[in-house]
């Protein structure tokens, strides 16, 4: 405020004699303007919002990636230049080079409508892939904060010597559930982790939550013990590095991106977007850094309990 009163004294100084009142009136023309857009802009929501989407070129390590029909890993190297170079390596060979995550940044700009089995063999139909929901405070889509946190996350991974492949780095693509589980299995990953946030008809609720099948689930209940300890480490890790609700893990044979999937799975719920004040503080950058560190962390202590500590 101060620096905008400066500068309206000195437009007061550099005045010609007769322009001052001309100018104080197309003041409150242009703020009257602002006005409005600032009101438009606010009741558009979500729909107004500009993607909160950072290039990959703008990450220094190798984004590796991997597409279900293809027999390699894609990997994508920035090393300070403009341009990205590619490259492909076997999956073995990632393997060698220390435990494979897959991270799923949840849903994508653009939904898609097309039934797809919830698992391998089903009658029982789901749409592919939605783009989620929406910040009732920040006005942020679900898809948006999802890549947000992934991105931080496969940062921290790396730097701990992690593997991680993305099943995205942009909002424009069109990746089915069944098919982001079809890149982890074809990378089989050691973790498969889906990043999303949650949303609730109570505008009150608030907390975070992990969900992975269970036991009786028809398609990969023999994977329900150690997605369950997978997702009570980062759930729990999460919470204590954020400070947010611990809502546990919910075990459950509905998710098509579980269902299809032939290793350890976790579904996070980041937390409530439907929550002003847990939209407001997911919304922000130092907080999404909290949640992908608590996230980590919780890897971390889920390869520590199965014998493969991470230095």
């Amino acid at each position: 405020m101060k620096d905008l009163k400066k500068r309206d004294a000195r437009i007061e100084e550099i005045s010609l004699p007769g322009t001052l009142e001309a100018l104080c009136k197309l003041q409150k023309i242009v703020k009257t303007f602002v006005t409005l857009i600032m009101i438009m802009l606010f009741i558009a929501g979500c729909g107004s919002q500009a993607p909160i989407e950072r290039n990959v070129s703008n990450s220094k390590q190798d984004t590796l990636q991997l597409i279900p029909t293809q027999p390699t890993i894609i990997v994508k190297t920035n090393a300070d230049t403009d341009k990205i170079a590619e490259q492909t390596i076997k999956v073995e060979d990632v393997h060698k080079a220390g435990p494979v995550v897959v991270i799923d940044a949840g849903h994508q700009r653009k939904g898609d409508n097309t039934p797809e089995p919830i698992g391998p063999g089903s009658s029982k139909t789901k749409i592919s892939v939605s783009t989620g929901t929406c910040g009732v405070a920040s006005g942020i889509n679900e898809y948006e904060l999802t890549l947000e946190v992934a991105l931080k996350l496969q940062d921290i991974l790396q730097s701990r010597g992690y593997q991680v492949i993305m099943t995205r780095t942009t909002h424009d693509v069109n990746i089915s559930n069944k098919e982001r589980a079809e890149i982890a299995n074809k990378a089989k990953a050691d973790v498969f982790i889906r990043i999303h946030a949650d949303g609730s008809n109570n505008p009150k609720v608030n907390g975070a939550t992990a969900l992975c099948q269970t036991k009786e689930n028809p398609f990969n209940g023999e994977m329900a013990d150690q997605s369950y300890a997978l997702s009570k480490a980062v759930i729990d890790e999460l919470s204590a590095t954020t400070g947010c609700k611990n809502r546990g893990v919910t075990q459950t044979d509905t998710m098509s991106g579980i269902n299809w999937s032939k290793g350890p799975v976790t579904i996070v719920e980041l937390g409530f977007m439907t929550n002003p004040d847990e939209d407001t503080l997911m919304a922000t950058q130092e907080y999404q850094q909290k949640m992908a560190e608590g996230l980590a962390n919780g890897i971390d202590l889920y390869f520590k309990q199965i014998g493969k500590i991470m230095k």
